[in-house]
């Protein structure tokens, strides 16, 4: 279980930390706004009201013991650059933080943001999808409660069949597609091997697929 705090909750911060908590990762939101705050309460660990420039603040919050900070302040961006900052200052681990604008991403990395993300092409459920699982390379919701993710293979998938691993059998995923370099096997069969470094294209219900994360063949 990892610890997050988003900072920022609007529509982006709050689908981040709402697909957080359903992942089981304790989330605390911090927002300066006190309805967005009551909003959360019960959608996350813990909602703070608070002002994310306000570095005692969130020093006070032991912010710098979060595995992972995601700055999602709206459009204020010198609020964000500067909460990335103070971020940065008190130690911070790992901070994401949300740009509006490409000018806006390159001054947020330049400041210190690990990894900067763009709401019109990073939705929020697929960044928390990646931020828990580093090998899990896309993901895509279908219809809610229901995605389609491609993932890494693990070595305990190597050299065994589609039939030994029983994806389907076993866990209710089917594995849609297999990616080996450059060739791409649509509809692999029961027989179909899988090797070292293949990335496989699984669809599925949410639950079952956050199992794929921990599955052992």
């Amino acid at each position: 279980m990892g610890q997050f705090a988003v900072i920022g909750l609007g529509r982006f911060g709050s689908s981040v930390a709402t697909n957080l908590v359903r992942m089981g990762h304790e989330v605390l939101a911090i927002d300066l706004n006190e309805a967005r705050v009551r909003e959360m309460a019960d959608e996350v660990t813990h909602a703070v009201e608070a002002n994310a420039n306000d570095e005692e603040a969130l020093k006070a919050l032991g912010i710098r013991n979060f595995d992972v900070v995601i700055v999602s302040i709206g459009q204020d961006m010198q609020a964000s650059i500067l909460c990335v900052l103070i971020l940065k200052e008190l130690g911070v681990k790992y901070i994401v933080a949300k740009a509006v604008s490409e000018a806006h991403g390159k001054v947020l990395e330049k400041v210190g943001a690990d990894r900067v993300v763009y709401p019109e092409r990073d939705m929020g459920a697929r960044v928390a999808h990646n931020l828990v699982a580093p090998n899990l390379l896309d993901y895509i919701e279908l219809a809610p409660g229901y995605s389609i993710v491609e993932v890494v293979a693990k070595p305990e998938f190597y050299d065994k069949s589609l039939r030994e691993l029983g994806f389907r059998a076993k866990y209710g995923i089917i594995i849609t597609a297999i990616k080996r370099g450059k060739q791409v096997i649509i509809a692999p069969g029961a027989d179909d091997v899988i090797r070292e470094g293949d990335i496989l294209v699984a669809i599925g219900e949410d639950t079952k697929l956050d199992k794929l994360e921990h599955l052992h063949g």
